[in-house]
């Protein structure tokens, strides 16, 4: 039988005191087996420490817009094409990925690594906070982002098969990113990059689950866990990430995120995924 794989990584470390906490909690019980750090908010150090006393060295989740609450969030270089006139991030907003430009968004991948690396940190791997590397707006930033990977021995959040996160989708409900490509454009876009990924030796995931929803469409906690079920039972051989966001209850965060956080301390969830036989691991 294929061996099936599974990192199981809470995203969004350092967007608020309250979501780093039930990440450092989490890491400390052995409920995740990942994490990724935004090293362009305020909070960043406090909770990189937290987790890495945990034994859990963050991946980078680059980032190159902000949200709407957690505080002002600013790049590390000066990015005009990036950043609002007094230096905070832009907003996510398809705008912001068409308007980047490459230079800019590798020096900024280049100086959030290396703010990792001042603390002795050493990530193993990236992904792109709200997606805005993987150009599902038109944008054209991940090959060059794949190419500085690769520069630097970091695997990166690239599903080979995206089956199964697809087939998270139901009708009427939400899309997990929206996209302003059509469908045989965005599987264009996907298998040229996964091509790259492999010539150049980027080590990317199987498959990658997680929950688009917001609580509103999912309608309960036991959705929640029976649908991320449902994926995992869906993943192909290899070694596939599931990443979610979990946190507290609190304003600014999420609903779901509160169930997400709930998951991950629930013996029935760890139950049934010890049924189906995948093994947890730290890295693809």
């Amino acid at each position: 039988m294929a061996v099936r794989r599974l990192v199981i990584t809470a995203d969004d470390l350092g967007r608020d005191p309250l979501t780093d906490q039930v990440i450092a909690e989490l890491a400390a019980a052995g409920a995740i087996t990942a994490a990724s750090l935004l090293v362009t908010t305020p909070h960043a150090e406090r909770a990189a420490r937290a987790v890495h006393a945990a034994g859990i060295t963050p991946h980078l989740h680059t980032c190159l817009v902000a949200e709407s609450t957690g505080g002002p969030w600013r790049l590390l270089t000066d990015a005009p094409s990036l950043h609002e006139p007094d230096g905070t991030l832009r907003l996510a907003d398809p705008l912001t990925e068409l308007c980047a430009q490459d230079r800019e968004v590798l020096a900024e991948l280049e100086a959030q690594l290396g703010w990792m690396h001042d603390r002795g940190m050493r990530p193993r791997a990236v992904d792109s906070h709200t997606g805005t590397l993987y150009g599902l707006h038109g944008g054209g930033l991940l090959p060059g982002a794949l190419h500085w990977a690769a520069r630097h021995g970091l695997a990166v959040r690239l599903p080979r098969d995206p089956e199964p996160l697809r087939h998270l989708d139901r009708p009427g409900a939400a899309a997990p990113r929206s996209s302003l490509l059509g469908p045989t454009e965005r599987e264009a876009r996907h298998r040229r990059a996964v091509e790259l990924a492999d010539h150049l030796g980027v080590p990317i995931p199987a498959a990658i689950l997680t929950n688009p929803l917001p609580a509103r469409l999912l309608g309960s906690y036991e959705a929640l866990r029976d649908r991320l079920l449902h994926g995992v039972a869906r993943l192909p051989p290899g070694t596939s990430e599931l990443f979610l966001h979990p946190s507290g209850e609190g304003p600014g965060i999420p609903p779901e995120r509160a169930w997400e956080a709930r998951l991950l301390h629930d013996a029935q969830w760890w139950d049934a995924l010890a049924s189906t036989g995948v093994e947890l691991v730290d890295r693809w």
